[in-house]
């Protein structure tokens, strides 16, 4: 099979599970389905690879090309042949739908958007989707360009009104992503809500995919659904549109509104089954493998349109890798929101930006508090602890939490990062609860009477045990002063919740993930971390539990002896986390800053510690499944017929422990030894290393390997960079480019100084202002002429362009487009008649702005308003044309107000020397 046909395979199993009927042209039956695929349909250009009925109309094409062709070069041809006539169709008006596809990737382009773009599309869409398109006026993105009102902002803060019309501005450019960056409190579920609505009520939207951390999230943001009413409809959103939080596999046909955690979704495209609990845990806690990448594959229950919109709230690193792909899968507008963006928040959305709102910004308007942190350092914390051997303590199980008295087996030292994990060390937990209680009582908040309102984050739910009991004792309360929030609480954690937000009591909640990010607890005024956080992301979400600000009944609902508004918050560290390194990232290898090429030169040099050959192993793994059979055969083939595959499980074998331990025994035992695992002395297992080390790492020797390795790589991979963003560092032309404009302006000037006598246009600049005749336009048309004739070639456009390199500060209005006229301006800026080079037009402006000030500055010349009115129209035509003239006002913007002989009769006889004073003050 030819590249093409291969491709027309994977083509047609894609439009097959899209529900299109593929046929040939001889055998078409139109009648067969919705949507039927005609192959090589005839056109008066040609015949079109694919042709695509809608209920037996011709709506679009599909241009078929073989993998590897970069399809943005074949846009032309698909846009050809969908404005052919089609034998035997009566077509009148160009097909709306275009594609371009190697079965692998595809681009679309809607004919009918304003200023057309294609864009990559996992799939197809469906022939019932497109039978809806064509049956609406407008497309999608022309209603967000065209349709979209004002936004009313009642109720709204100026932040959320800044953040709904940057987003809008985005969608109406048809930027397909968008990031809103407004920090914690400032109302961003309430700002996406009011967005989701206009999309759905002004836009069209048929349905928008709203996509949250955990699943305690997504009950929060149904709940604020449920409680939004619209600034123009005394309705809830809900009596408006129908919003479903996905609870299971199923999605609703007439949900207009999906809230879900990417999990649910990833598993409902993999019909897979969901382990539930993979909910409560946010992605930004967890470290993500290489193994762990999410693919998809076209699920026809959910195509690619199911979505128009997909916001995605507080998006985490684990969008832009592990689970990348199922936001790829849909053919929406991606739009983050998030109050800790990172640098690869920033790529991932194209740096494109609508909206800001920083915390120091929210705290300087009233809409957040700050906060202070409080230390609280353990020696025990710092240094952790050692048990002997043979010491009688208690030994719990993590889960049943059963307890067994029983001695020591050996000596254990553990440290502080083991606390709470393997070892639990009671008396820290109740000297950091202890010194909490002191210090709140007597320094952060010495007039209160209750506890503040707290929340105390725990590393796992058997510590958030230990911390509850030790803090009841420690207060003298009862269960009701402290409760557990975590999705493994015996009590209903909502209920627990709303309690915490709205009652007395609990006064101190203690959670580990449920409560760590976007949920509301306005009343907290102090934080207590008793676990670290690998994320600084997920950090600055947790610090964002207390900054939310909270009026003074509010807060004195709650904390009763509270004297004031919230005006701040106390983050009581323990754990030293505000100190610890805070990464936004995990390698996924040992050494991922260093080239592939450089790699390959280390191990061949000797270079083969375990970090580098694992380095290069892992690289090798991926490369393999990145290249095609021919690239992998010239590997093998200079590698002695060993394939690519082959030589990196060589490279992860020969440093797998177990292996190196049975290679070092069978070494042994060639010796006359008889070993065991436990008998082997390190230098045997080390030279057993070593030796299937250098094994594996044989074929690298040779350099030709090592070069066609790197070459196939260069050739089939491009790296999309979302981490580094770019910056301007210089602007401006090379020396080439400038040496050539200096060279068009010196050929300008010379021509003016030679031709001064035989062009008319000419020969009115260099006269005195006494001897000029009127310049004409026809004068600058002949100039024009011959300047842009060969063998001078000097357009306008060519001379501006010069001169803005060469005399770039007095060069204005270089981003405007020439008219013939700025000729003019070109001439006196080069006979230094004019200091800046400015628009023929911008220069009569400035000249009739003079000129009609001297007139109204005299109360005998001075001009009525209508008949300023017909100056400024004057002077626009002088701008266009050089001149103004009785014969002009037959033009159009003239005869449609009167022509003369209105003029007649607002200037009268003076209506000449009005115009040859206008033409003599503002060309000259």
């Amino acid at each position: 099979m030819t590249p093409e046909a291969k491709a027309r395979v994977q083509i047609d199993r894609k439009l097959e599970d899209a529900g299109w009927i593929i046929q040939d042209f001889r055998q078409a039956n139109l009648g067969a389905g919705v949507g039927v695929v005609v192959r090589e349909y005839p056109t008066d250009t040609g015949p079109a690879d694919y042709l695509l009925f809608v209920n037996r109309q011709p709506v679009g094409v599909i241009e078929a090309k073989p993998d590897n062709t970069i399809l943005t070069f074949v846009e032309e041809q698909t846009e050809r042949y969908a404005k052919s006539s089609l034998k035997w169709c009566l077509n009148t008006e160009p097909l709306p739908f275009l594609y371009e596809s190697t079965g692998q990737v595809s681009r679309f382009t809607e004919a009918r958007d304003p200023a057309p773009r294609s864009r990559e599309v996992f799939h197809f869409h469906r022939p019932e989707l497109l039978a809806e398109w064509i049956e609406q006026r407008e497309t999608l993105r022309r209603r967000l360009a065209e349709q979209m009102p004002e936004l009313q902002t009642r109720n709204l803060r100026e932040c959320q009104v800044d953040a709904v019309r940057g987003l809008e501005k985005s969608l109406a450019q048809n930027r397909p992503r968008a990031l809103v960056q407004m920090a914690t409190g400032a109302g961003k579920t309430f700002t996406a809500i009011t967005s989701v609505y206009r999309l759905l009520k002004y836009a069209g939207a048929r349905r928008i995919l709203f996509l949250v951390d955990t699943r305690n999230l997504g009950k929060q943001a149904h709940q604020e659904f449920h409680a939004y009413t619209p600034p123009d409809d005394p309705r809830k959103f809900t009596e408006l549109y129908n919003v479903q939080r996905l609870t299971s596999a199923s999605l609703d046909p007439h949900a207009q509104v999906c809230i879900s955690t990417i999990q649910r979704l990833y598993s409902m495209l993999r019909g897979e089954p969901l382990d539930e609990s993979a909910e409560d845990i946010s992605l930004n806690e967890l470290v993500q493998t290489e193994k762990q990448e999410k693919l998809v594959v076209y699920n026809p229950a959910i195509p690619v349109e199911t979505f128009d919109f997909i916001i995605v709230d507080e998006c985490h690193r684990s969008i832009y890798n592990l689970w990348k792909q199922v936001l790829d899968y849909f053919d929406a507008f991606l739009i983050g929101l998030t109050a800790t963006p990172d640098k690869r928040t920033f790529g991932f959305f194209d740096e494109n930006v609508v909206a800001e709102y920083s915390y120091e910004r929210s705290v300087a308007d009233g809409v957040n508090v700050g906060y202070d942190v409080y230390e609280i350092e353990t020696k025990v914390t710092r240094k952790g602890g050692a048990l002997r051997a043979s010491e009688w303590v208690d030994h719990r199980d993590r889960l049943t939490r059963r307890k067994r008295w029983g001695q020591l087996d050996e000596d254990t030292v553990y440290t502080g990062k083991e606390l709470d994990r393997s070892v639990v060390n009671k008396s820290q937990i109740r000297k950091v609860i202890e010194t909490m209680k002191t210090a709140v009582e007597t320094r952060i908040f010495p007039t209160r009477r209750e506890v503040p309102k707290t929340l105390i984050f725990a590393k796992t739910d058997s510590h958030a045990d230990d911390i509850i009991n030790i803090v009841r004792e420690v207060y003298g309360q009862g269960n009701a002063f402290c409760k557990k929030v975590t999705y493994n609480a015996d009590e209903d954690p909502d209920s627990i919740l709303s309690s915490f937000r709205n009652d007395y009591n609990p006064r101190i909640a203690v959670t580990v993930d449920m409560i760590a990010t976007g949920t509301d607890v306005k009343p907290l005024e102090v934080l207590l971390f008793m676990r670290d956080v690998r994320s600084r992301n997920y950090y600055e979400q947790m610090k964002g539990r207390g900054v939310r600000s909270l009026g003074f009944e509010d807060l004195r609902r709650v904390s009763q002896s509270a004297d004031s508004a919230k005006i701040r918050f106390v983050l009581i560290d323990a754990v030293g986390v505000e100190k610890s390194l805070k990464t936004e990232s995990r390698p996924l290898e040992r050494k991922p800053t260093l080239p592939l090429k450089d790699l390959l030169q280390g191990v061949a040099l000797g270079l083969r510690d375990d970090d580098t050959v694992l380095s290069l192993a892992n690289r090798l793994v991926r490369l393999s499944k990145q290249l095609d059979d021919k690239a992998l055969e010239r590997v093998a083939k200079t590698a002695g017929g060993v394939p690519l595959p082959k030589l990196a499980k060589g490279l992860l074998e020969a440093v797998d422990p177990d292996q190196v331990l049975g290679t070092a025994i069978e070494k042994a035992r060639e010796r006359g030894l008889e070993r065991t695992e436990e008998t082997l002395t390190e230098a045997e297992v080390l030279a057993a290393r070593n030796l299937r080390v250098a094994a594996a790492c044989a074929p690298f020797d040779n350099p030709k390997v090592r070069e066609v390795i790197e070459a196939v790589r260069r050739e089939r991979e491009q790296v999309i960079d979302h981490i580094n963003l770019d910056e301007v560092t210089f602007s401006g032309y090379s020396a080439q480019a400038e040496a050539a404009a200096k060279n068009t302006i010196q050929l300008f000037t010379d021509y003016i100084a030679t031709h001064k006598d035989e062009i008319a246009a000419l020969s009115f600049f260099y006269q005195q202002p006494y001897q000029r005749r009127r310049l004409t336009f026809q004068m600058i048309e002949e100039l024009h002429d011959v300047l842009s004739r060969p063998p001078l070639m000097l357009t306008t456009e060519k001379l501006w362009s010069a001169y803005a390199r060469v005399r770039q500060t007095a060069v204005k209005g270089s981003d405007t487009r020439r008219q013939m006229t700025d000729l003019v301006a070109l001439v006196r800026f080069a006979l230094g008649l004019e200091n800046e080079l400015r628009p023929f037009a911008d220069q009569v402006d400035k000249r009739f702005q003079e000129w009609i000030f001297r007139h109204n500055a005299q109360r005998t010349t001075a001009f009525t308003p209508e008949q300023t009115e017909w100056l400024r129209m004057m002077k626009d035509h002088i701008a266009a044309s050089c001149c103004i003239e009785r014969d002009d006002f037959d033009y159009a913007e003239f005869a449609d107000k009167g022509g003369l002989q209105k003029a007649w009769g607002l200037f009268g006889e003076g209506l000449d020397s009005v115009m040859d004073e206008m033409n003599e003050e503002l060309i000259a």
